[in-house]
């Protein structure tokens, strides 16, 4: 499997989207730094950009990398190997090379202009959403054999977690409005990567007090050591639970 690892990984940096998403991230991050006075409000605009571009990078790339990689994985398929391991290897390879671009684009940027904690909670979480989507997008590309298809399912993923869910929530509260829904509304943020991550940025920044009644109550269950611990076990089911979907469907394809 470790050869598996390397090779995709250097495959994947050789490639020149992954250049140029690096570049886009270290443009994107330095110029904000340079055009704001405040670091803090520099952290909340690129919070803004990161949840929308990791996502939608991590999930289109992984997608037309593994439809690419069809031959090379059929060919390793036939050779004396597991195909737990191999497609374990390929993921690996995966994210470890668009972590690797993330760290360039948005970690040492961060880490020069803004080493605060709320600076490594952007990073660590540009970096769950990046394992997430990638797992998401690997699932997608096994679960169908049609590129257009697979491509198309991460989309709606993507689509979905970044704007159609919150549509849902306020449809929601506003057909509700007149019940309790606070620990509803802690439910619901639970099941989705994108919701969990912008709540965590938003009570490092200590905005929460902006948020009304919601961002207080926010900041009582995830500001405590339990809702911490139960944020970051449910990003880490995000994280696995696709991927061990994708691998157990792998195991029994038939390529």
């Amino acid at each position: 499997m470790k050869k598996i690892i390397k090779y995709s990984l250097l495959d994947i940096l050789r490639n020149r989207v992954i250049l140029a998403y690096t570049v886009l991230l270290a443009v994107v991050s330095i110029s904000l730094f340079m055009m704001e006075d405040n670091p803090a409000k520099a952290v909340m605009s690129l919070m803004n950009i990161s949840l929308l571009i990791v996502p939608l990078v991590s999930s289109i790339f992984c997608t037309i990398y593994l439809y690419n990689s069809a031959e090379f994985i059929e060919l390793l398929v036939a050779q004396p190997i597991r195909r737990s391991r191999l497609l374990w290897g390929v993921y690996l390879g995966m994210i470890t090379a668009l972590l690797i671009a993330l760290i360039m684009g948005i970690g040492l940027p961060l880490l020069i202009l803004q080493p605060t904690v709320s600076g490594l909670s952007l990073f660590l979480t540009s970096a769950a959403l990046t394992i997430v989507f990638s797992s998401l997008a690997t699932l997608s590309a096994v679960l169908t054999r049609d590129k257009a298809k697979g491509i198309g399912v991460s989309l709606l993923l993507w689509f979905y977690f970044t704007f159609i869910y919150d549509g849902i929530v306020l449809l929601v509260l506003f057909q509700m409005a007149d019940y309790p829904l606070e620990t509803t509304m802690i439910g619901m943020s639970m099941l989705n990567p994108i919701d969990l991550g912008r709540i965590g940025m938003l009570l490092q920044l200590d905005i929460s007090a902006m948020m009304g009644l919601t961002g207080a109550l926010f900041h009582d269950f995830f500001g405590n050591g339990f809702g911490a611990v139960l944020v970051i076990l449910v990003m880490l089911g995000w994280m696995t639970i696709p991927i061990l979907f994708a691998i157990r469907r792998f195991k029994n394809k038939d390529l």
